[in-house]
């Protein structure tokens, strides 16, 4: 096999030189990318469950946008159905759900501590008003005018709070104590939506009570419906500054149909933030994607809201999320516009680290370079330890001439064999003049030359 040419011998000698000097400062790189890797665990799981609601609800519709904005940067989302805000809590906590909807003051607005660190906010959605629909007919029994406008008003009627494992329930509950209404006082049930709206119509129920977006249809029809009026709470204002949770709104006068001007007036109402909670141990590139389809799915304006109002982070019953005040603050990150999700990640989690990683092998990389200059110039010196024992041999014994010379030559054999880089070979050549010195004392040494 022919050998290789000089030139590419003491190039890939001097590659090999360097990648071995090198080679700590690249262990060592690579041990501290795997402990960040390992550490900031950059790469997020591909599935997320969502805890929703009822079929056919809104919180049901909202989670489908949601499924379809994160199947966008491959992650595939579980719809969990629920009967309601209250399950969605109990999901969270047992950890069936990762992420859920849940509505202000479902927790009776005192959360525990334990449940604090637990569960962070990613922001308020959108508002949701407490619809309170009664018969004119049973208001007649209580004002002349068939106009309610207190929950003490409702005393001895048959009201619906709401379905069992919804937020409903809890609030009214909250709502009747602030106005000293005995609930025994009330016959109260808790159907869903739809059973009890039937009851009503059919005038086996006063009253029914349940927080819903304004788009959805049992809210549009029974606006709609002659004989059913939608409650007035003139005093929104009172009850916002004693619960944190509640928020004044009103539905505008026309709103609802302008040709008709249904309502004829502002009707005042009170209405709970329904926020968006997930789990703490939620990989945080997940709560940022929930965070962004936030953006995208309740910017808009509406009934209650300017355009860009929500989400937002005012009054937050729970810790807020970094991903989420990161993405309110700034919006979608740079990257995430122009690369896939997985790599705009992977960028954004790991560039901090790469940072420290670079300053802590910096100092590091001065060991490099003198230990290259120590790995070639070892290829040198280790030759002037045989060249000084013959040397000595020679001093102890001169009669050993011949032998000696004979070694010395083989040594300058192996010599001339010796690679390396051109910056070094002024040692190459010293030590050559050395053996060429040695040589001059041995042949002096051998028999016939001696004076």
């Amino acid at each position: 096999m022919p050998s290789l040419p000089r030139s590419v011998r003491h190039v890939l000698l001097s590659l090999r030189d360097l990648l071995t000097s090198a080679s700590p400062l690249v262990l060592a790189a690579a041990g501290l990318l795997w402990l960040a890797y390992w550490w900031l665990d950059p790469m997020p799981p591909k599935r997320l469950t969502l805890a929703t609601g009822p079929e056919q609800s809104a919180y049901a519709e909202l989670g489908k946008r949601y499924a379809k904005a994160l199947a966008a940067s491959g992650i595939e989302v579980v719809l969990l159905p629920s009967e309601g805000s209250s399950a969605n809590l109990n999901l969270l906590r047992t950890g069936q759900a990762d992420a859920g909807f849940v509505q202000g003051g479902t927790g009776n607005g005192n959360v525990p501590d334990d449940e604090a660190e637990e569960l962070v906010t990613l922001g308020n959605l959108f508002v949701e008003p407490i619809w309170l629909f009664y018969r004119t007919t049973s208001a007649r029994a209580v004002v002349p005018s068939g106009r309610l406008s207190s929950l003490t008003q409702l005393a001895h009627m048959r009201v619906n709070v709401g379905a069992a494992g919804s937020g409903v329930p809890t609030l009214m509950q909250t709502l009747l104590d602030m106005n000293r209404v005995e609930p025994r006082s009330l016959k109260l049930s808790q159907l869903e939506q739809t059973p009890a709206t039937v009851k009503l119509l059919d005038g086996q129920l006063d009253a029914v009570v349940f927080a819903s977006a304004p788009e959805a249809p049992i809210v549009q029809m029974l606006l709609q419906t002659p004989g059913i009026r939608l409650m007035d709470f003139s005093q929104n204002e009172a009850y916002a500054r004693r619960l944190p949770f509640v928020s004044p709104v009103v539905l505008p006068n026309g709103i609802v149909d302008l040709a008709r001007n249904m309502p004829k007036e502002d009707v005042h109402l009170i209405a709970t933030t329904t926020s968006m909670l997930a789990r703490d141990g939620v990989h945080p590139a997940l709560r940022q994607l929930l965070s962004q389809a936030a953006l995208q799915v309740h910017g808009q304006g509406g009934w209650f809201n300017r355009a860009r109002e929500y989400p937002n982070a005012a009054n937050a019953e729970y810790p807020l999320a970094p991903e989420a005040e990161r993405t309110l603050r700034n919006g979608t990150p740079s990257l995430q516009r122009y690369l896939p999700f997985t790599l705009a990640n992977l960028i954004e989690r790991m560039w901090l680290a790469m940072g420290i990683i670079i300053a802590v092998l910096l100092p590091l990389g001065k060991i490099a370079p003198p230990l290259y200059a120590f790995r070639v110039r070892s290829r040198v010196f280790r030759w002037y330890g045989q060249l000084r024992e013959i040397e000595e041999r020679l001093e102890k014994d001169t009669e050993q001439a011949p032998t000696l010379l004979e070694e010395l030559e083989a040594l300058e054999a192996k010599v001339e064999k010796v690679i390396v880089p051109l910056s070094y070979t002024d040692e190459l050549y010293t030590l050559r003049n050395h053996i060429g010195l040695v040589r001059q004392k041995l042949q002096a040494k051998l028999p016939g030359k001696a004076a």
